[in-house]
């Protein structure tokens, strides 16, 4: 485990706060899961880790084509004293296999989360009911190419959007067979993520392999609200901070912060290594952490006023084998808690680390 220094301010960017102020927090990793197998496999890659808005349970999708739902309550309250190892054979509450390796997951708002769309190499986005473990919808409209990122709305009824290799956005309505569209943008490079703002609102962000993202008002989605253009590569991920705030993620090795309304850039977040993977963004929107992987294969986590990581973790075992080409591929925040958080990340090799924050008392 890194706990990076107090970095030094950029009185330009950077809020003229005590370094002290920086690391309030303090983490520290609560249980691991991997596999009985030693050595980690690139076919054991996770693509995604997806946190339940209740935040008891979470799951996980990637190359090996399968998607496993895990308690988090359980892996936690048996780690209550010291980090505990668990083998994904017995940690895994239920397992779903897929037909192709996958790239996302979402659980269906106002579903009591017993419904999660997936999407997929095959160009396929499916809905699976977890009590039957069985497809329930399944809607085929990117022309066979691999679908990226899928998300729902958070207004009734939900909709949903998917983006793709095939260069469209698409909005669509599961509520008919084959899922209508209701709309479509066509932005001519490969869309690599969309994300409906989580506080209700009308908003869908999208980032895209023309080194920009998009927000849309999906009342009128002819042309964006929003151009976020300072990228210098692909934009791999776009996830709402606040209802009037963005964060990008791009494979130049850096986040951005934009204001929706000025279309300005507030921050950018520096530190990680990200050239040509998707290694995760999250944000815990309760006290503005935000958490993504690297290709260093390391988890960091960023303070929204600060442009430097206020923490950094190392995903290789302790004593154990390291990887040059090691990557941390997804994670994800619990959005429960105030002066606690939990924050869950997957590796290249399968293993999942489940971490856990407190704000330190003030002295």
């Amino acid at each position: 485990m890194k706990n990076v220094s107090p970095p030094t301010q950029d009185p330009d960017q950077e809020d003229r706060s005590t370094s002290a102020t920086k690391f309030e927090w303090d983490f520290s990793v609560s249980a691991v899961v991997s596999s009985s197998v030693a050595g980690g496999n690139i076919s054991d890659t996770l693509g995604v880790v997806e946190v339940n808005s209740s935040g008891n349970l979470f799951a996980t999708g990637g190359i090996a084509r399968k998607i496993r739902v895990y308690s988090l309550n359980s892996l936690l309250s048996s780690s209550r004293l010291e980090a505990t190892l668990f083998d994904h054979a017995t940690a895994c509450h239920y397992c779903i296999c897929t037909p192709a390796k996958l790239s996302s997951l979402k659980w269906k708002p106002g579903s009591g989360s017993q419904v999660m769309g997936s999407a997929d190499y095959d160009g396929v986005v499916t809905e699976y009911d977890l009590e039957t473990k069985m497809p329930v919808y399944e809607r085929d409209e990117h022309s066979g190419r691999r679908v990226w990122s899928m998300d729902y709305s958070h207004w009734d009824p939900v909709v949903g959007a998917s983006g793709a290799d095939d260069g469209t956005m698409q909005m669509w309505d599961p509520r008919h067979d084959g899922g209508k569209c209701v709309a479509k943008v066509v932005l001519g490079s490969p869309v690599c993520c969309v994300e409906f703002s989580p506080f209700g609102g009308a908003l869908v962000a999208v980032g895209c392999a023309d080194r920009k993202a998009y927000v849309y008002d999906v009342r009128k989605i002819v042309d964006p609200v929003a151009v976020f253009d300072g990228h210098q590569r692909t934009v791999s991920y776009t996830r709402f901070l606040d209802d009037h705030t963005v964060v990008t993620s791009g494979t130049d090795g850096c986040l951005k912060m934009w204001d929706i309304e000025k279309q300005h850039m507030i921050r950018t977040y520096k530190g990680h290594t990200n050239q040509r993977r998707f290694v995760g963004l999250s944000i815990w929107r309760n006290q503005g952490l935000i958490g993504c992987g690297s290709e260093s294969n390391q988890l960091f986590v960023y303070d929204k006023r600060w442009g430097e990581p206020i923490w950094v973790h190392g995903f290789e075992p302790e004593g154990g084998r390291r990887y040059e080409d090691g990557f941390v591929s997804s994670i994800c925040w619990s959005q429960e808690g105030e002066d606690e958080c939990t924050l869950v990340g997957g590796g290249f090799d399968g293993v999942v680390k489940i971490f856990s924050g407190k704000r330190k008392p003030l002295t």
